[in-house]
């Protein structure tokens, strides 16, 4: 058995033990249910974790994460995921949480053929060609970079709105919101990229997007 598997078995141990120092109850107590109040749609990379970010306990946040933080409409697991966060548990909130640094968007920027891969990478690529023109006149490799990040949330959040589950939720008035973020490795801050939404009359406000 290797040393880092002995380690998270150890680890586990300790933080289990640490817990119920803290509250004898916790784990019963965690064992009853959930009622979180948000959804978050990640990136898998392994520097992102959702929890940690926000300084969320267990059972405070219900969590998707795939490469590049897609939301992609042919997606079972996401829309699955997403269909029981807003039907199920009724979350208040979904963000849509990329970071700088993003593998997955910098092979959307190349040509290399990665594996299977290549197939997701596809639907990041839609996204720089809808932003070409913005993103070709930006001279600086890492500025562009950065912006396509940006760009990626941002067209995230408005096909997340444009779901059936989520378009659905609003028409029953039920309150729920969706956010985009940006989550920056070498500072540990988030940026809220100013979408944000609650309703169709904001989104079409905004982007003149019609349902």
């Amino acid at each position: 058995m290797s040393e880092f598997y002995k380690k998270i078995l150890e680890n586990n141990k300790k933080w289990v033990e640490d817990k119920l120092k803290l509250d004898p109850e916790f784990f019963k107590d965690l064992s009853k249910g959930q009622n979180p109040p948000l959804l978050w749609i990640g990136c898998s990379d392994s520097r992102v974790p959702a929890n940690e970010i926000i300084g969320a306990a267990p059972g405070e946040v219900f969590v998707h994460r795939n490469i590049a933080n897609m939301v992609i409409h042919s997606d079972m697991n996401m829309l699955s995921v997403l269909d029981y966060a807003v039907n199920a548990l009724k979350v208040k909130h979904i963000i849509v949480c990329g970071h700088y640094g993003c593998g997955g968007i910098k092979a959307a920027m190349g040509n290399d053929s990665i594996g299977i891969i290549d197939n997701w990478i596809r639907h990041i690529k839609d996204v720089y060609r809808f932003h070409q023109e913005e993103l070709d006149n930006t001279s600086d490799e890492t500025d562009r970079f950065n912006k396509f990040v940006e760009l990626n949330v941002k067209e995230q959040v408005y096909d997340l709105a444009k779901t059936s589950i989520v378009q659905s939720a609003w028409k029953t008035g039920q309150k729920l919101s969706i956010h985009g973020w940006v989550y920056g490795l070498n500072s540990g801050y988030v940026t809220d990229l100013g979408v944000n939404f609650k309703n169709n009359d904001e989104l079409d406000e905004v982007y003149q997007l019609k349902f």
